[in-house]
């Protein structure tokens, strides 16, 4: 059995005190690693603060995005040695606000990927299709396309240890949300191409998320979707009380 992960993402929000103040509410209610794992991927300004108010905490804190590169004159970036050096376990690759505002590409999200294990980073890699896609039929195609070149020269068992998340980007921060069915069809999809690619171990072993839109009210329906085995949250994990809402869920599932 897969073991369930929810990951916060708060994309450019809160200041260094309230992200503080939030992990000092939750750290000791978050449930034990043994039977989920809960992150929380804040800007970059506050991580070295976050890392140390959760070390005594089975939460754990993730990066947003990162460069592929372990150093070089490139303004603005932060790169894997940086993040592993000041604690941090997991970072989000690819995000659809990432490719679609940054130029982030099929391409970097491989590279960035692959620099994230040589450094010991969790990638949570994400994938998904635009409406236009959707309502063309072209959903399966699309996510097995980005699946296949974000894995690209991985090992199974590098497979095995990453998260896939499928955010269908028309749901994302626009409250809609795919159906329960939806989405645990894609996130099938997507099971199905790594365990052609690979093994069918490998995929079983793939845990998968859903994000788009996540709340308390859809949490519960989506996790116990066959495929689905946590959620990427944006909104919802902006606020205490709703991310443990979220995290007794996925307890739960």
């Amino acid at each position: 059995m897969r073991k369930p992960i929810i990951a916060g993402n708060w994309k450019m929000y809160k200041t260094a005190s309230e992200a503080k103040q939030f992990v000092e509410q939750v750290s000791g209610l978050v449930p034990d690693a043994s039977k989920m794992d809960s992150v929380i991927c804040a800007p970059s300004l506050f991580l070295p603060q976050l890392v140390v108010s959760a070390e005594n905490s089975p939460l754990r804190i993730g990066a947003q995005t990162m460069h592929e590169a372990v150093e070089g004159a490139f303004t603005g970036e932060i790169s894997p040695v940086q993040l592993a050096d000041i604690g941090v376990d997991y970072v989000i690759i690819g995000h659809s606000e990432r490719r679609q505002y940054f130029n982030e590409t099929d391409d970097s999200v491989n590279k960035k990927v692959h620099a994230a294990f040589e450094h010991g980073l969790t990638p949570i890699v994400c994938v998904g299709e635009t409406l236009a896609q959707r309502q063309d039929g072209n959903t399966g195609s699309v996510v097995e396309k980005q699946v296949a070149h974000a894995l690209n020269g991985l090992s199974g068992q590098q497979v095995e240890k990453l998260v896939l998340a499928y955010e269908p980007i028309w749901a994302i921060g626009t409250g809609k949300t795919a159906t329960a069915e939806d989405a645990n069809e894609v996130c099938g999809i997507i099971r199905g191409k790594v365990a052609d690619l690979y093994s069918e171990q490998t995929a079983d072993q793939l845990r998968i998320q859903y994000g788009g839109s996540v709340k308390p009210s859809n949490i519960e329906e989506l996790l116990g979707m066959q495929h689905i085995d946590g959620a990427l949250v944006g909104g919802a994990s902006l606020e205490a009380e709703s991310f443990l809402q979220l995290l007794e869920a996925g307890n739960d599932a």
